[in-house]
């Protein structure tokens, strides 16, 4: 049906294109785009034929005959392409615009037709229409600020009942955005339009918590290119060159496929359901979760409800994994009692295995869970399993291989999975204060080395989403979770996570090929994890809350002037061996460790603090720094014989600490502030800045890796 729909619809298109090119002089029509609403006998011009010349305006007007030159040789009776720079954009926004629209206006009667006599559903289809932003006008135009002659451009597109009207339409929810469009005014501007979706593209998975996948588009002067951008990297389509009949119909084609495929298509997660309230603090989330059956092998699907994202997927590529606070019941929704975690895992990996995932924390609650003074002290393990959508008639496990059909060269294959344990009541990340933090990183370090006395579990992945705390009667009990990475120590079965940022040098250095450039031996990349490198993880963990905000409020002002923490910020490279070059060289000492890091962490506990960890694990009498010598010496892998010292210094350093903070906390009110990310309610489309021109681009390895046509 898709193929043969945008096959008439590519006809009737080149059709109107040659005879309003042909009779416009006839018809002495004032063809300026924004006069054109009357002919000169005063009759309005139709719709389609105002969609036309703005598809004209865009690719361009057959070269006139000679009977159309005056004498001088010029074009009398022909509109000018604009030849600005200045003017391009703002002519291919419109004009974008109106070829949806002509699209849909044929979509809509031919499916209301197929609709009518019953072999198609309503709901199995919809209309493609731009979105009109009511705040900025039907688009965005951007000047860039080196560069006036540079000029860019954004429009929506969006999906929306059959029964809407053909016209630019206002969006109240982002779960409706199909795909933004990125506009070039010249072909030679098209890398930026890339650079700058994949920067707007870097903002909805944070936001959009529904998010499996991404559609894009960048259009110019001539060519239009679809994008998908996937947990591991982008697709790109071959140009569509839409100043010739074949670029025009395979576009056609994509706005066809578009509003006859499942919904699912377009990068939503059917299992993750927004349900939008009258106000946006009654918009929650309906989440699906399923457990198999050992036994008999049954999936049973339950569906849990959240008001609260406690943890969103920052990152463009990479697991996306997800938090959410939720509840079995609508009536509990502002008392939360589960954290559903929702990851997008590499099927290489351990973290796959759902034995691999409870086992440790059934371990520790069985070790633990009578304990007066550890009872609690790790996440509860409530159930954890594939997802699972519905394709066709047919109920498969959702992973990159069901997400991405038709497309070659995944590059591994990643399988949605759902974790979901006891919720303690808040993450570090949602801190009221630095004390509740120290707090909370002292009683979980405390805890972890428990467990490694008692059942020599290395933990393996510590983060800020790791710790949680829970505010009792009787002070603050930290909660550690995520053991998806975890190991026995000395088994060296213990993976190393995809997020980077918050990994010890050593297990950076175990990603490196061999031979990289700047690793002198491969001694310190051999050797098996030790509770150390978990203690070095928890102190980048400190360093990152400090400077980047303790709470989504700090958080947020901080990001108005991240640039002023230049040193800190090269951790988050997803280059390993960049990464633990940083590292080494700012733990080096204890000069290089303050005035790269610790003079920008903003709270003074938290600074304190970092700063006694990193003396106790960088600068030990018998092992100072952190720098490889000449020789080849690493004294990062000398550390490993003064473990027992090391541990033991640093639990007296977090006491400390917690003591004081203990204190502090005792004498001060703690100023309240949001817990969490409210789940987005129904709003007016979202304002966005606009991306310069000078935005660095992605890496060269994730953009080019593979550029198969959609």
């Amino acid at each position: 049906m898709s193929s043969e729909l945008a096959s008439k619809i590519a006809a009737d298109l080149e059709t109107r294109l040659s005879m309003t090119a042909q009779r416009r002089k006839r018809c002495s029509w004032n063809l300026t785009r924004y006069t054109y609403s009357q002919r000169d006998d005063g009759h309005d011009i139709d719709p389609l034929d105002k969609w036309i010349i703005d598809i004209l305006v865009w690719i361009g007007w057959p070269e006139p005959t000679t009977s159309e030159t005056d004498q001088n040789g010029s074009d009398s009776n022909y509109d000018e392409a604009p030849n600005d720079y200045s003017d391009r954009a703002d002519e291919i926004a419109p004009s974008f615009d109106s070829l949806l629209l002509f699209v849909a206006h044929h979509v809509k009667e031919y499916l209301s037709e197929r609709v009518a006599a019953g072999p198609l559903k309503a709901e199995d289809c919809r209309l493609i229409l731009p979105i009109a932003n009511e705040e900025e006008g039907d688009f965005y135009i951007c000047r860039g600020e080196y560069d006036y002659y540079k000029s860019f451009g954004y429009t929506e597109c969006g999906m929306f009942p059959l029964s809407c009207s053909v016209d630019r339409q206002a969006v109240l929810a982002h779960h409706c955005i199909v795909a933004d469009i990125e506009i070039a005014a010249y072909e030679d501007e098209l890398d930026g339009a890339v650079q700058r979706l994949v920067e707007r593209t870097r903002t909805i998975f944070p936001n959009q918590h529904n998010r499996r996948f991404v559609w894009g588009l960048t259009t110019s002067s001539r060519t239009i290119h679809a994008y998908i951008f996937g947990p591991d990297g982008i697709w790109a389509s071959t140009a569509m060159d839409i100043s010739g009949a074949e670029g025009r119909l395979a576009f056609i084609s994509l706005l066809v496929d578009w509003s006859l495929c499942p919904v699912d298509r377009f990068g939503f997660d059917s299992t993750v359901r927004y349900v939008l309230g009258k106000t946006a603090g009654d918009t929650y989330l309906e989440i699906d979760v399923h457990e198999t059956d050992k036994d008999t092998g049954h999936v049973d699907k339950h569906t849990y409800y959240s008001k609260q994202c406690v943890g969103a997927a920052e990152h463009l590529f990479g697991p996306h994994a997800r938090y959410f606070a939720a509840s079995n019941s609508l009536e509990s929704m502002d008392k939360p009692t589960l954290l559903i975690k929702d990851m997008w895992s590499t099927s290489s990996s351990d973290t796959v295995d759902d034995t691999h995932k409870s086992s440790f924390l059934n371990v520790l609650h069985a070790e633990f869970g009578q304990s007066s003074e550890f009872g609690g002290s790790f996440a509860q393990f409530v159930s954890t399993g594939p997802v699972y959508i519905t394709r066709g008639d047919t109920v498969v496990v959702d992973s990159t291989d069901t997400a991405f059909v038709g497309l070659p060269d995944t590059s591994q294959i990643r399988q949605h999975g759902c974790t979901v344990t006891k919720w303690a009541g808040k993450m570090i990340s949602a801190a009221d204060n630095p004390s509740q933090v120290v707090i909370a990183i002292a009683n979980a370090m405390v805890a972890l080395n428990e467990a490694y006395e008692k059942c020599k579990i290395l933990h393996g992945n510590l983060s800020d989403r790791a710790i949680q705390f829970q505010e009792m009667a009787d002070g603050i009990k930290g909660v550690l979770g995520e053991f998806d990475y975890a190991s026995y120590s000395g088994d060296g079965t213990g993976k190393v996570p995809e997020i980077l940022l918050f990994q010890s040098i050593r297990n950076l250095e175990r990603l490196v090929e061999p031979g990289a450039r700047g690793m002198r031996s491969r001694e310190h990349a051999q050797v098996l994890n030790t509770r150390l490198d978990d203690w070095e993880s928890i102190l980048y963990v400190i360093c990152i809350l400090g400077t980047f905000g303790i709470n989504k409020m700090e958080r947020d002002t901080c990001a108005q002037g991240d640039s002023d923490y230049p040193m800190i910020k090269t951790w988050s490279t997803n280059h390993p061996h960049s990464a633990s070059r940083y590292k080494r060289d700012f733990m080096s000492s204890s000069r290089s460790f303050n005035s790269c890091i610790t003079r920008c962490i903003r709270h003074e506990p938290l600074r304190r603090l970092a700063e006694d960890i990193h003396r106790v694990l960088f600068l030990h009498p018998e092992c100072q720094g952190a720098m490889i010598s000449l020789e080849g010496v690493d004294p990062l892998v000398l550390r490993d014989a003064f473990e027992e010292d090391i541990v033991e210094e640093f639990l007296c350093v977090v006491e400390r600490h917690k003591q004081v903070a203990l204190v502090t906390l005792s004498t001060t009110e703690a100023t309240p502030t949001t817990e969490a990310e409210p789940i987005a309610g129904p709003s007016k489309k979202r304002k966005r800045k606009a991306v310069p021109t000078t935005t660095p681009m992605m890496t060269r390895s994730r953009a080019s890796r593979s550029q198969p046509k959609v």
